[in-house]
């Protein structure tokens, strides 16, 4: 059997790739990463932070050869860290202040259907902001997904901070069913890419599902250094059968629905 090609590494990003939103990933979708691992290099680039993605995935930094929370703020290679950054140091006091006082009054005088708690979420390089709560229950969750869908609950309350925060030079990035991200320009996934020398790798493969403009998988999706590949339905079976195509490796027959593990 052929020895692993180094030189080829495949970035995934965790909801609606690798799990459905929030959800548990699959048995079959880890024994088929541990069977591309001994092919090729494997790696996982998510938004959020690392508690929620070992929640997902188990112990991620010990699953793939790179792992990276909060798009890379917190970067793992072979189960060590190997770089962290903070939004605190980087914006200040001040303007972190400033962002989520003006958040939390938007948010609070937003008229929807229904709010929770956990409006504003501050993580280790970025803010997540959700309308409606992060506490909210999963039916909660599918409900405003199609409310937002329907009047652009996320994208009028960006644009608005775009305006309003202009000279803090933020990227607004929306992500999941219920939030969006708030992070210095060029602190999306691409901000990964620094710990993937360009001398190592042949090919840097990227999967991810939200992969439109305005999406948090958008730029690094588009990036010259990458070559992208988009999960437009959201579904981890149709990630595992376009890597079947792209490296021989056949995909399982079914997956496990999240529920019955």
């Amino acid at each position: 059997m052929a020895g692993k090609n180094k030189r080829i590494i495949v970035l995934f990003d965790v909801d609606g790739t690798l799990t459905e939103p929030r959800k548990v990933v699959s048995p079959e979708t880890v024994e088929y990463l541990k069977a591309l691992r001994e092919k090729i290099c494997v790696g996982v680039v998510g938004g959020s932070d690392l508690v929620k993605q070992k929640e997902q995935l188990g112990d991620s930094p010990n699953m793939f050869d790179y792992c990276f929370s909060e798009n890379g703020l917190l970067a793992y290679k072979d189960g060590v860290k190997i770089g962290e950054t903070s939004l605190v140091g980087h914006l200040g006091e001040a303007n972190l202040k400033r962002v989520i006082n003006w958040a939390l009054h938007y948010i609070a005088d937003l008229d929807i259907p229904i709010k929770r708690g956990t409006f504003v979420e501050f993580r280790q390089g970025m803010l997540n902001l959700s309308p409606i709560g992060r506490n909210c229950s999963r039916e909660e969750r599918n409900e405003f997904e199609k409310f937002d869908l329907a009047n652009d609950i996320r994208k009028t309350m960006v644009a608005k901070m775009r305006e309003e925060f202009a000279d803090l030079n933020l990227t607004y990035s929306i992500g999941g069913q219920i939030s969006f991200d708030c992070f210095p320009s060029g602190w999306d996934k691409t901000y990964c890419l620094r710990y993937l020398p360009e001398g190592d790798y042949d090919e840097i493969h990227f999967f991810g599902d939200k992969t439109f403009e305005g999406g948090n998988d958008f730029e690094i999706y588009t990036c010259e250094r990458t070559i992208g590949h988009s999960v437009e339905d959201a579904d981890p079976m149709t990630t595992l059968k376009q890597l079947a195509e792209l490296f021989g490796l056949p995909a399982p027959a079914k997956l496990t629905p999240p529920d019955a593990h």
